[in-house]
């Protein structure tokens, strides 16, 4: 199997849905003879030609109601949002229309479309271009959010996005997109949308993480794992929206103790909802308070001291060992 990295696996998985399925096109800002800002769709417009790569101008609401016409017409449009804090100015036809239409038509209609939008920090970037939002995304009814952790997983879940017969909005965590490379297969693989992925089985504390917070994580639960021989469960939540609540509490109600992880900001957040779920439904079995390691309330700062805002290894844990101790 060939080893790629993120960028590479979207790009094969676009690829060779475009190739399956002519109704597949992808449009946006530079995604044609540039490839993308990121090259994530690098060499599309060669094999597929500009009417099913399109070069858009900069204007996302555009992009996003031209993309929920096609869909309308039978196309499966995949709209890049060229950083996800550009993708503000298409919430009101995200809101108003596309997450809406299936109820508005009773079933009817549908829209198979999937916003692509690179975000979260880490990359040294300007303002509006680092944020982590995928809970205002995940508030719209209607909408499907998917986060992908690894270049394999998403690879499987851009292929299972493109082919949803609803809207998805396809997260990528743009910090990882080149930072490690695993091995691909070029065979067919879809993940099941709404379904948690248990990366390591374990009996003594349940970590939760998503997208590029899964490799602090990871440290982190080898490293106390190394030091104190704790059995840990590391679940990768991978849809934020439908979340998989079910498998997280099943976990929790086997461990007794929660460890949370996002990289945005902890109000009104992933963590926020996940908490209350497991205070829904496992708070019987809990042996210490559920904990969340996440970014700070305040805006994604610039350059350098992200570094600082970002959880990293070291804080996770630090909660982790705080929540076993309790």
């Amino acid at each position: 199997m060939p080893k790629l990295n993120m960028v590479q696996a979207i790009n094969l998985g676009m690829d060779q849905e475009m190739a399956r399925d002519d109704s597949v096109v992808m449009l946006g800002e530079d995604v044609g003879v540039d490839g993308g800002v990121f090259r994530v769709t690098d060499g599309l417009i060669d094999k597929y030609g500009k009417e099913r790569v399109i070069d858009t101008p900069l204007a996302e609401s555009g992009i996003m109601g031209t993309a929920i016409g096609m869909a309308l017409a039978g196309l499966r449009p995949v709209a890049e949002m060229q950083f996800s804090g550009f993708s503000y100015l298409a919430i009101p036809q995200l809101e108003g229309h596309a997450s809406r239409l299936r109820q508005r038509t009773l079933g009817q209609q549908t829209v198979p479309l999937v916003v692509r939008m690179p975000y979260g920090g880490g990359v040294r970037a300007l303002e509006h271009h680092s944020e982590s939002r995928e809970a205002t995304y995940g508030t719209f009814p209607g909408l499907k959010v998917l986060i992908p952790s690894t270049p394999r997983n998403a690879r499987a879940a851009i292929v299972a996005a493109i082919r949803d017969p609803d809207p998805v909005i396809f997260m990528e965590p743009k910090h990882i997109y080149r930072a490690f490379k695993e091995e691909v297969p070029e065979e067919e693989e879809v993940v099941e949308i709404g379904k948690a992925q248990i990366v390591q089985a374990g009996s003594d504390l349940t970590v939760v993480a998503f997208g590029a917070m899964m490799r602090p994580t990871l440290t982190a639960v080898e490293e106390v794992q190394r030091a104190r021989g704790t059995s840990i469960e590391v679940i990768d939540l991978l849809t934020i929206s439908p979340m998989d609540s079910v498998t997280v509490v099943e976990s929790v109600k086997k461990t007794g103790r929660c460890v949370l992880v996002q990289e945005a900001p902890k109000t009104f957040s992933v963590s926020s909802e996940l908490t209350a779920r497991i205070n829904d439904h496992a708070l019987m079995y809990l042996e210490a308070p559920v904990r969340r390691v996440t970014g700070y309330d305040v805006v994604t700062p610039y350059f350098g001291r992200e570094l600082d805002f970002i959880p990293n290894a070291n804080r996770i844990r630090r909660e982790i060992e705080e929540t076993i101790d309790f």
